[in-house]
């Protein structure tokens, strides 16, 4: 019973963990990076598709994206949604591809993206204590209903307390990450 929780809640901390990665990817730093147009999503047959679905992204350099579709006809409409997303860079096409030049990133436009990051970790950590909350109820549940001992009881809540401490600082070292990453020049 008691592992079970245990193994519930860690599994939920860690998809709270790859949720933050996935969402730090999408946060600009100086360099270009194909998972920058993973939120972009492009009117394709009247739906809204997500451009790695339409077209293919590489980074020939640092600072360049390159979109090629599969179907030149849908050019103008990538085009349209990578400026509707705001990316904070203007495509070019010229017929064939799109091209995204990264334009270095000002002193103030670093700090807020280091504040964004900041922010998504802090939503994490919240999920995470969310996840806590839970599990610590499951287990005294468990206990009230004599499902396990009080001795379990204690164990399980400092195993579940553990697991945010774990959760917390690896949350922490992905934030210190992607802010060293956001201020390299």
């Amino acid at each position: 019973m008691l592992e079970d929780i245990l193994g519930e809640t860690k599994d939920n901390m860690e998809k709270v963990l790859e949720s933050l990665k996935k969402n730090l990817t999408t946060i600009r730093t100086g360099r270009a990076n194909p998972s920058m147009l993973d939120n972009v999503r492009v009117d394709y047959y009247d739906t809204p598709t997500p451009l790695n679905q339409i077209a293919t992204v590489t980074v020939p350099d640092a600072r360049l994206l390159v979109i090629k579709p599969f179907e030149k006809r849908v050019l103008k409409d990538i085009e349209r949604a990578i400026v509707e997303a705001n990316l904070g860079f203007n495509p070019t096409n010229d017929g064939e591809l799109i091209r995204c030049a990264m334009p270095p990133l000002s002193g103030e436009r670093r700090k807020e993206y280091v504040k964004l990051a900041k922010t998504k970790g802090e939503d994490s950590k919240v999920a995470i204590r969310g996840a806590r909350r839970d599990a610590n109820e499951m287990v005294k549940q468990a206990c009230a209903e004599s499902a396990i001992t009080e001795d379990d009881e204690k164990r399980g809540l400092k195993s579940i307390q553990d697991l945010t401490d774990q959760h917390i600082k690896k949350i922490d070292e992905q934030i210190e990450k992607k802010e060293k990453e956001i201020m390299e020049v």
